[in-house]
């Protein structure tokens, strides 16, 4: 906890004052002023504000956007104030004003020279994104002692907004701050900062909220004017480490069967942000507690429960979070800040070992997207929550008692693609869940290949496992591990995992250091050239065969453009084409 919330009692409170003695206080100065008049309505008060004892920790920014409106009325709204009283500076900035945010977001867009966007002309809203500024900027600045951020910085501006209908829509506009935050939907996000004198409002005891430790709805309709904040709720608890109140775990509860009315682009988007989070596998399982899968995920209802045979130690649900847990485990075992000295298990140690000289290319890997809004990282997360969807379909018992799942990955990969489209995904994120499923199989082929015959892939096993897979090939080495693990659970042993981490080794080495040669070897001959070559027309058969060629090549047996044209002939002879010899009886 920061100083800010620890440095006095009163830190961040207004209080009242009689002759010099505080006799109430409060999160805004009426509050003070009608909790002192209840044992003093008489006597004169004097309402001011306590300082907290340390600066809190706000971006440069909030400095620069009350130079560029000065005397306006203006407060910094929601996380980041409750980020700020934690300790952390927030890049996503907040600011609510009485009315007029669209002219005077324009106004700080110019001051700042950033972009403006109008994100809702009926509801007065606008955005200015402003780029990382500099440090000599920053030293200008007045009180400014940060590192300067990277990236850019969203500013949004809005006219006082209050309580949200199913669709997300203010019902009504409210004349006044407390009004405002009265709409908001946690206590802890339901604090203003006075941008003018620096002053905090904190009408619900959002401040006290943080100290304990604990997520409260502001108002007992709040879940219910806008029921996707049971996810983000759900999201923020897992995020501070914070616990759920009672009451406001029971309102989310109720107001679960309302969230088909909130748009799938919403759910999508506060599912995304849970799955790229700390602690996805507890939020998962929180939102299953609180029966919101029928009503945003429904396919995963029916995967408690199902009994798997050894060597999984759970049932599909259980393992399911489980491999979520251990994949967000490999995760940060992989990152760039880990060191070698953070490693806490015997396993971890042979992860960092193994593929620990992979930091970067991992790092590279997810900061690519297939949307700007949404990151590799949470569609990986998307693919490990869907990988056995479709176990409780395909569930088969042997006469001996074995369980089977037969064609659970492609069945999977369908169910997993529908949910993608009903989220209105793009087509390349839809593409990437299907190829994750469908293949995470082979993983394992491999990996007990390894075990039990000692037998390494074969040069053409890696080439097709990548020419399957493209890129989304290094999220199968991911969830195959985190799936190795989350099988296996305490009974994993070393042997095991030993095999596992040198297949993906070997799969990671091939992709990232020498792909030329095993993954995607430069082409000997285009397709027009093949055509004339062979004397063939267009079709399918010419892309068989530049696909064949490449094979070859992957696989060491071509080097040439004389290699690859005898390779083609050989290759249509043996399919029925055209002969390797023409008419003559000479090779052309």
């Amino acid at each position: 906890m920061s100083d800010a919330l620890e440095s006095s009692p009163y830190a961040g409170r207004w209080v009242a004052r009689l002759e010099g003695r505080i006799v109430a206080h409060g999160g805004t100065p009426e509050q003070a002023r009608l909790a002192a008049q209840k044992g003093h309505f008489k006597e004169r008060l004097e309402i001011d504000y306590v300082q907290p004892a340390a600066l809190l920790p706000l971006s440069p920014l909030v400095e620069r956007v009350r130079l560029a409106l000065p005397d306006q009325e203006i407060y910094l709204v929601g996380g980041a104030v409750r980020d700020a009283l934690l300790g952390k500076t927030s890049h996503d900035l907040d600011f609510a004003v009485p009315r007029n945010a669209i002219p005077l977001a324009r106004r700080v867009a110019d001051a700042l020279r950033g972009d403006f966007y109008i994100l809702d002309e009926s509801f007065d809203t606008a955005r200015v994104i402003v780029r990382a500024i500099s440090p000599g900027e920053l030293a200008l600045t007045q009180g400014a002692t940060m590192e300067p951020p990277a990236g850019r910085d969203f500013l949004d501006f809005a006219s006082y907004r209050s309580a949200k209908g199913p669709s997300g829509s203010a019902t009504h506009r409210p004349e006044t701050l407390e009004a405002d935050l009265r709409g908001r939907d946690f206590t802890v996000n339901a604090m203003a900062y006075d941008v003018r004198n620096g002053t905090i409002l904190d009408p619900f005891a959002g401040a006290a909220d943080l100290r304990a430790r604990i997520i409260r709805a502001v108002t007992n309709t709040a879940l219910e004017d806008d029921p996707i904040r049971i996810l983000r709720g759900v999201r923020l608890a897992a995020a501070l480490d914070f616990k759920i109140d009672p009451s406001t775990r029971r309102a989310m509860k109720a107001s679960a069967h309302l969230l088909p009315a909130i748009s799938p682009e919403r759910q999508r988007d506060e599912l995304f942000r849970m799955l790229d989070g700390p602690r996805p596998d507890a939020s998962l399982r929180a939102v299953e507690m609180l029966g919101v899968f029928p009503y945003l995920l429904p396919e995963l209802a029916a995967m408690k429960g199902v009994g798997q045979s050894a060597p999984h130690v759970a049932d599909v649900w259980e393992h399911t979070l489980g491999v979520i847990r251990q994949l967000d485990d490999i995760l940060a075992a992989l990152a760039l800040s880990r060191s070698a000295e953070d490693n806490g298990d015997l396993f971890t140690g042979m992860l960092s070992l193994r593929l620990g000289r992979y930091r970067e290319q991992f790092a590279q890997h997810f900061a690519m997207a297939l949307n700007p809004d949404r990151s590799l990282r949470a569609l990986l997360f998307l693919a490990a929550l869907y990988h056995d969807v479709a176990k409780p379909a395909t569930k088969t018992v042997e006469a001996s008692g074995r369980i089977r799942f037969f064609g659970h990955d492609a069945d999977g990969a369908e169910a997993a693609a529908r949910r993608g489209r009903a989220f209105n995904l793009s087509n390349g994120e839809v593409e990437r869940l299907q190829r994750i499923i469908a293949n995470h199989m082979r993983f394992h082929f491999h990996v007990n290949r390894l075990e039990v015959e000692g037998k390494q892939p074969s040069r053409r096993a890696i080439y097709r496992f990548f020419r399957d897979s493209g890129s989304a090939g290094v999220d199968l080495v991911l969830l195959g591990l985190a799936d190795l693990r989350g099988t296996r659970g305490h009974l994993l042993t070393e042997a095991t995992w030993a095999s596992g981490l040198e297949i993906a080794r070997l799969f990671l080495e091939n992709y990232w250091e020498k792909p030329e040669e095993s993954i995607s070897p430069p082409r000997l001959l285009n397709g027009n050239e093949l055509m004339h070559e062979m004397e063939l027309s267009p079709g399918p058969v010419v892309g068989q065969l530049l696909n064949a060629i490449e094979e070859a090549q992957a696989m060491g047996q071509l080097g040439s453009r004389d290699q690859a044209i005898t390779f083609a002939r050989e290759w249509l002879a043996a399919k029925g084409g055209r002969p390797a010899e023409d008419a003559t009886g000479s090779s052309r």
